[in-house]
């Protein structure tokens, strides 16, 4: 969920738009710490059978504000039908939510033609307290899109009663970015489905990250 507006390095670099909205929403410090190693075995949980390379985390730090509000994990992920580049982030949002990023699919300018975001709503459940706000999104690495063109997948899942933020990119490449630069795809579909993101960010091996964030 690498955040525009704030220090995310490596493998998330890029994953989400410069200019996000979630630049001006306003963020609370996480309830306890999450380590940056946390958050790659977490990952590496989601996809069991996968081979990974290119490992890479960032924890964040409740104590000091000045050490940062996110945590992330990102590696690169072989399931068999083609490397690809994931990550998950965590933040935390102030309550009452707004209309920020992952909250809304309103955006300046508007997305480039062929990408695409839809949001929905999970309902509460014993793993999700009041439910969620979901939101999907495509988006192609350069525009106008050619056939050697890497697409990006993103989940945000935001449950409503905490403000907690689980974000996954994937991509259909090897890496992240943006324009000619970014590697030609590996595979035509990320290694999972939004349906498999949610239930996977909503489930038992992300429950301690969401718990911690919010």
């Amino acid at each position: 969920m690498a955040v525009a507006g704030l220090a995310i390095p490596g493998a998330l670099a890029g994953t989400r738009p410069a200019g996000s909205d979630l630049e001006t929403v306003a963020l609370a410090m996480p309830r306890s710490a999450i380590t940056g190693t946390q958050m790659i075995e977490a990952l590496k949980e989601t996809f069991p059978g996968g081979r990974f390379s290119r490992t890479t985390g960032q924890s964040n730090n409740p104590s000091d504000p000045s050490g940062g509000y996110v945590a992330n994990g990102g590696l690169v992920v072989d399931d068999g039908h083609g490397a690809a580049m994931v990550g998950v982030s965590a933040v935390r949002l102030k309550l009452p939510l707004g209309d920020g990023d992952g909250l809304s699919c309103e955006r300046t300018p508007a997305r480039a033609e062929g990408d695409t975001c839809t949001l929905s709503q999970l309902p509460s459940s014993a793993a999700v307290p009041g439910g969620a706000v979901v939101m999907s999104e495509r988006n192609a690495a350069e525009h106008p899109v050619r056939a050697d063109t890497a697409h990006r997948w993103t989940v945000t899942v935001t449950p409503k009663s905490t403000g907690a933020q689980l974000q996954m990119v994937q991509w259909n490449s090897t890496g992240g970015g943006s324009g000619a630069g970014t590697p030609e795809p590996t595979r035509a579909a990320p290694p999972l489905s939004e349906q498999q993101v949610v239930a996977a960010l909503t489930g038992a091996v992300w429950s301690p990250v969401l718990g911690a964030v919010g």
